[in-house]
This record gives structure tokens, C-alpha cells and sequence, in this order.
């Protein structure tokens, strides 16, 4: 079965022995791509719509990974279990994580890696782990078609990040490359609209958006 490098980079952030709850299933196809590579891992697939699920439960059925992957139809973290040590979510927006988070703290705590690779807000993602008793461990960027996709690794623990780090991702400044280029060229393009378009009395928004243009100047 062939998943798309969005999911494979995900997959492969993923530690051998892991215990993973994947949020947002969809078909599963992330799930059966972890535990074919033979690192010992097992996962509860999840997702809030019955289809999903149904489809899941018939990917993995069809692959004969009844025994290593469950399903189950329930809303974010009140699928956890307590074996589970790996939280993944992908492919929704970053203020809809917040909010799945949010919703179960105590579960949250639990966790030991989060891998998020949210559609937007990924510094509002960043900024509420972080506050909350995580820190960055990895970040990927990876191309599909048009579109360019964070994927961060969160490790319980704590840090501390600049403003800049935030912004950019503290292992994507370390890292940089021709992705991390293309990927804030455009960021720096979508400011530069943004201001462009602005009522004249978004004072503060136009600020800190120069400021992030400036930011991204710097860098390139």
C-alpha cells in the first residue's frame, strides 16, 4: 500500500516500541505504514466519523493488522488508552489541535511525543506544547504538489524558544535547505499581500507583519 510523503515522514518521525492513538485516521493508511516497518509498533486509529472508521476497519482487515491496529469512533483524546505513548494528528488545522488538547488535558500529561503536522496556526501549535510541558524534538518539511507541510516532533520536557524560533521552528533553522527557501519565500509573499491589503487602521497587524517579513529577510 502506498501512502504520500506528507505520511511517510510522519510515519518515519515515529520511535520504534511506540504505542500510537492517530487521530483523524481517515483511511488508516498511516497506521498500516507503521506497523509494516517492523519497529514493533502498535496503534489505535480513530476518527469522529462513522465512514472513516468503516473504511479503516476494511484497510486493515484486508492487510490482516487486526491484532496490531484497533479502531475506534470517538472525538480526539477521549479515544486514549492508557498503553498509548505516541499522539499523532495531521491534516486539520492547527486551532482545531489546540482545541482536541484542550479538551483533555489530563490525557495530555500522559503523553510522552506529540507529531502534529497542522494545515495553519502552526506557531500557535508550537507555542501551546511548549507551554504545556513539551518541547521540539524534530521538524520536517516535506512537498506535496503545490503545497509545503510542517511536521513537528514534540518530546515531553521543557524549553525555552526565541520569538525567532518559534517562527521558524528551532531544528528548521539548524536544518534550512532548499524546502525551508521555497517555503518562506512564500510565507514572505503572503505578508507582503496581506499588507498590501489592510485597512489603513490595522496598525498593530500591519507591525508585527513587517516584523515578520523582516524576519524571513534575515534568514533567506
Amino acid at each position: 500500500m502506498k501512502i504520500n510523503d506528507r505520511l511517510k515522514h510522519i510515519g518515519d518521525l515515529v520511535e520504534a516500541n511506540s504505542f500510537c492513538l492517530d487521530i483523524g485516521c481517515d483511511h488508516a493508511f498511516l497506521d498500516i505504514y507503521l506497523v509494516k516497518q517492523n519497529k514493533n509498533i502498535k496503534a489505535i486509529a480513530t476518527d469522529i466519523a462513522e465512514g472513516p472508521v468503516k473504511q479503516a476497519r476494511e484497510n486493515i482487515k484486508r492487510e490482516g493488522l487486526e491484532d496490531t491496529i484497533e479502531v475506534r469512533l470517538g472525538n480526539g483524546l477521549d479515544t486514549y488508552s492508557d498503553e498509548v505513548n505516541t499522539v499523532i494528528i495531521a491534516g486539520m488545522g492547527g486551532r482545531n489541535m489546540i482545541g482536541i488538547f484542550k479538551n483533555n488535558m489530563k490525557v495530555l500529561k500522559k503523553i510522552d511525543t506529540i507529531i502534529v503536522s497542522p494545515n495553519n496556526y502552526q506557531i500557535d501549535v508550537k507555542k501551546f506544547l511548549t507551554k504545556n510541558g513539551f518541547y521540539i524534538d524534530d521538524e520536517e518539511l516535506v512537498k506535496e504538489k503545490k503545497f509545503i507541510y510542517q511536521i513537528i516532533k514534540f518530546k515531553r520536557g521543557r524549553k525555552h524558544y526565541t520569538r525567532k524560533e518559534f517562527f521558524f521552528g528551532p531544528v528548521l533553522l539548524k536544518k534550512k535547505g532548499n524546502l525551508f527557501e521555497e517555503y518562506y519565500k512564500r510565507e514572505k509573499l503572503s505578508r507582503e499581500i496581506l499588507i498590501s491589503i489592510l485597512p489603513k487602521n490595522y496598525r498593530y497587524k500591519k507591525f508585527i507583519t513587517k516584523r515578520e517579513i523582516k524576519m524571513i529577510e534575515k534568514e533567506l
